[in-house]
């Protein structure tokens, strides 16, 4: 399916919308952590400020994720864990998440939530760059027994990610990518043509 056969879909143009009024997806000028100034900055953790977005950001992982084959979902601290826990809840599926910090009281545990070595899981991210914290939460959870085959993310920067994870087995599968988006954008007018060129011309030279 080509971009404008997914962005014309209703729901997809909602998020892609959505993301943009809510301030995920900002157009301007913003030093990365990398020291890179950047023309578009992606901030996705602002997504549980508005529920029905959230709502809808979880609906269009379900046609992804119906298609494979797991027993629970894994979603990837922080900003990933929201939308995990709204899929969870629009699904019915059970779900997992692997700490950032492990516990150092308690039952110490470094995944939270129930799960049995040998299960497979469905990585919930919200962004995908370069794929390395990915790598990081996959290790925590096959460190336990867990199966990896597949990770999720709402939005593809193309920046490296899907081909990194690819090489190391594992598929990715994204409900939308950047360019997508900025076609979309481009097309109906809601983001200015010199700031979608500019955007585009940045993350081809980034990748």
């Amino acid at each position: 399916m080509d971009s404008e056969q997914r962005i014309s879909n209703a729901k997809l143009s909602n998020i892609a919308d959505g993301l943009l009024s809510a301030g995920c997806i900002k157009f301007g000028e913003f030093t990365l952590k990398s020291g890179l100034k950047s023309p578009i900055y992606i901030d996705l953790r602002q997504i549980i400020s508005h529920p029905k977005l959230l709502v809808d950001v979880s609906q269009a992982y379900l046609p992804i994720i119906s298609r494979l084959s797991f027993d629970r979902l894994a979603g990837l601290p922080y900003a990933a864990i929201p939308i995990a826990t709204a899929i969870s809840l629009a699904g019915n599926y059970p779900m997992i998440y692997p700490r950032k910090e492990v516990k150092t009281y308690g039952t110490k545990a470094e995944i939270e939530g129930e799960y049995h070595a040998g299960e497979t899981v469905v990585v919930i991210d919200d962004l995908a760059t370069t794929g390395g914290s990915k790598f990081e939460a996959i290790e925590k959870l096959t460190g336990v027994g867990l199966v990896v085959k597949d990770v999720v993310v709402l939005v593809d920067r193309q920046s490296g990610a899907k081909e990194s994870l690819a090489q190391a087995g594992y598929s990715m599968h994204a409900v939308l990518t950047i360019n997508e988006m900025l076609d979309y954008w481009e097309s109906t007018g809601k983001v200015e043509k010199d700031k979608i060129e500019e955007t585009m011309k940045f993350l081809e030279g980034s990748v």
